[in-house]
């Protein structure tokens, strides 16, 4: 048997490279990779803005209007008048013992009253409805409790110079109708008269005068 040339050979070589050729290219095949590139992830945003804060809500500040009202030991009477923040009150027991004291009125409603001779009132305004608290004059302190006032009750002054007398009067009209008051001559102090309740109207040493509700 005579064996295939050189020549028949290296043709047959041939045709089967080109077939494997011919095959991997109609099949599209591609080697697959073991790593895939990810981008990286971006940084966080940090926000440059200031935080806001809130702003703090304020309490109601008290409502402007006059408490009377009589000590717990029913020694004396108190008035107090509340005007935009501020307050007066009048400490009288009728006869010969008064205190004109002033202060602010907190958010909260405290009062922390401050007068001549060391005295003092700490109070607190309940719903605009009453003042609970302690005054101290003269060295005793008296608790009290002074209810919101409806005219003509509440606190009533008046100044004037009498008969060459310096006339300083102050009054408290309580609900009930009665009133506690002293009038000071020349700093000496004396029960005060009635006053009328509706005009103010009082006599004074023989002379007219026109006591007004006190403000702060």
């Amino acid at each position: 048997m005579k064996r295939p040339g050189p020549l028949l050979t290296l043709l047959a070589g041939l045709v089967l490279a080109l077939f494997l050729l011919t095959l991997n290219a109609t099949t599209g095949t591609r080697p697959a990779s073991s790593y895939q590139e990810q981008s990286p992830s971006p940084a966080p945003v940090r926000s440059t803005a200031s935080p806001t804060t809130a702003p703090t809500p304020s309490g109601p500040r008290a409502a402007d209007a006059d408490y009377a009202g009589r000590t717990d030991d029913d020694a004396a009477a108190i008035a107090v008048s509340v005007r935009g923040g501020r307050a007066i009150a009048y400490f009288c027991d009728g006869r010969t013992e008064e205190s004109w004291l002033k202060g602010d009125v907190e958010e909260d409603g405290a009062l922390r009253l401050t007068g001549g001779h060391g005295a003092k009132l700490e109070g607190t305004l309940q719903d605009g409805k009453e003042i609970d608290g302690t005054v101290e004059v003269g060295g005793t302190r008296h608790a009290f409790t002074a209810d919101r006032a409806k005219k003509p009750s509440g606190l009533w002054r008046t100044t004037a110079t009498v008969r060459s007398a310096k006339i300083d009067g102050g009054w408290i009209v309580l609900k009930d109708g009665s009133q506690v008051g002293v009038v000071t001559r020349d700093g000496e102090p004396s029960p005060a008269p009635r006053i009328d309740p509706e005009t103010g109207a009082v006599t004074v040493d023989g002379q007219r005068l026109t006591a007004r509700p006190a403000t702060p």
